[in-house]
C-alpha cells in the first residue's frame, strides 16, 4: 500500500505553497483508489508492493520531467505512476478493466508507459477506461 507521504515524494517542504485544499483532497482520493487497486491485485494472488515512481508533480518538477504532458494530471494530484518494470500491474489492469471501472481509475495504455503503470482518478478526453495520451 502507498501513503500520502509516498505520493508527495518529499516535495511538500519545497513546493507546498502550490498545493490547494482541492489538490490535497484529490491526493487523498488518488492514494485511496490506488490502494484499492493494489488490494484488488493482492486479492487475486499477486504480490504488489506499490512503489510510487511519480506522484504529485509541482510545476517545476513536471516541466523538467521528460515526456510529461504540460497539463498532466500529476500537477493536480489526480494521477499516480507505480513502478512496473516487468509490466505485471499493467497486464493485470488490461485484463481487469471492469475492476478498474469499479474502483474509479483510468489507465494510460502500457504502450505509452514502459516500466511504470499510470492510473488517474479522472477520465481522459476520450472517456476510454484505457487510453492513449
Amino acid at each position: 500500500m502507498i501513503t500520502l507521504a509516498d505520493y508527495f515524494m518529499g516535495r511538500i517542504e519545497k513546493y507546498g505553497k502550490e498545493l490547494t485544499d482541492e489538490m490535497r483532497d484529490d491526493a487523498e482520493r488518488t492514494v485511496s483508489l490506488v490502494n484499492q487497486l493494489i488490494a484488488s491485485m493482492q486479492a487475486d494472488g499477486m504480490h504488489v508492493n506499490g512503489v510510487v515512481s511519480s506522484g504529485w508533480r509541482p510545476t517545476a518538477v513536471n516541466s523538467s520531467t521528460p515526456g510529461a504532458a504540460k497539463k498532466s494530471n500529476h500537477l493536480l494530484c489526480r494521477a499516480c505512476d507505480l513502478s512496473d518494470p516487468e509490466g505485471v500491474i499493467d497486464a493485470w489492469c488490461l485484463a481487469n478493466t471492469d475492476k478498474l471501472e469499479a474502483i474509479g481509475l483510468w489507465l494510460e495504455h502500457p504502450e505509452s508507459t514502459p516500466r511504470w503503470c499510470h492510473v488517474q482518478i479522472v477520465p481522459p478526453a476520450s472517456g476510454k477506461r484505457v487510453f492513449h495520451p
